[in-house]
């Protein structure tokens, strides 16, 4: 994989990826807005599936999981302005603004289209990304743009943006039975489950009986063999999607648990 990216700040970057694809899971430290400039994404979450393609613009919001599948499209890189809205520079925006956001239980992703006010916004920065020697508040000055023209397209958004709050303890059985198929570090579920590492792993093993690496493994595979005999995927798509790094790891394992390889089953 040839990956570009270039930055204005560390704050607002314009990404590119040359390869076939680009596959990771991740959980965002910040709130994203991503302004796609060619190629497509493939988002997976655990409630929903989204592409977005040239020309879409979309919010993803932070400490939310999803496997990102980055495509070139018709001989053109995976080409991105991406803009992090991270809780220190929201707290500033939202300091003056008498505001009680109701925290949503299930964050969505917005979606915003080639909304002409995002688009000139994202679009006015493609000039900075050439420039050496850039203004210390262009930057400030654009995400506060971002910021206000969001909140104008979208009433619910203030319900994400404003909330700061840390995810707390939550029940750990029913997030890992959501989420099994993002392929994180432990700390990362621990994070979002309101653990440290240690009661993650202690909580987990009074609650399934096994270890978190086993479960998970297991919990893959068994998705993974629903998708190609049930919904008659492509290993290749399933691989990714359930959570492996690779396809040969994934064919051993598949082969391992049930005795023949992905491309063997009828539907497949």
């Amino acid at each position: 994989m040839e990956y570009k990216a270039k930055y204005i700040t560390e704050d607002i970057k314009l990404s590119s990826y040359d390869d076939k694809f680009f596959k990771s899971d991740i959980m965002f430290d910040h709130h994203m807005l991503v302004w796609f400039i060619s190629g497509e994404t493939k988002i997976i979450q655990a409630n929903a599936t989204y592409m977005f393609r040239k020309g879409d613009i979309f919010l993803i919001p932070r400490n939310q999981l999803a496997t990102i599948i980055n495509y070139p499209k018709g001989g053109h890189p995976h080409k991105t302005v991406v803009m992090h809205l991270s809780v220190e520079r929201l707290k500033r925006f939202y300091s003056n603004r008498n505001i009680r956001p109701v925290p949503l239980k299930f964050p969505k992703i917005f979606a915003f289209n080639a909304h002409p006010l995002l688009e000139s916004c994202l679009a006015s920065l493609i000039p900075y990304f050439e420039m050496k020697d850039i203004p210390d508040d262009i930057a400030s000055l654009k995400i506060t743009e971002a910021i206000s023209i969001l909140r104008t397209l979208d009433k619910e958004i203030d319900n994400v943006l404003a909330n700061f709050e840390e995810p707390g303890k939550i029940s750990l059985v029913d997030y890992m039975e959501k989420n099994f198929m993002f392929n994180l570090p432990l700390e990362k579920f621990g994070y979002l489950t309101g653990r440290s590492l240690t009661t993650f792993k202690r909580d987990f093993k009074k609650a399934f009986d096994t270890t978190p690496q086993r479960w998970l493994t297991q919990k893959r595979l068994e998705l993974a063999h629903y998708h190609l005999a049930e919904k008659k995927k492509k290993p290749v798509d399933v691989c990714y999607e359930v959570g492996f790094e690779n396809l040969s790891h994934f064919s051993f394992a598949f082969k391992k648990q049930f005795g023949y390889a992905p491309t063997a089953l009828p539907a497949s």
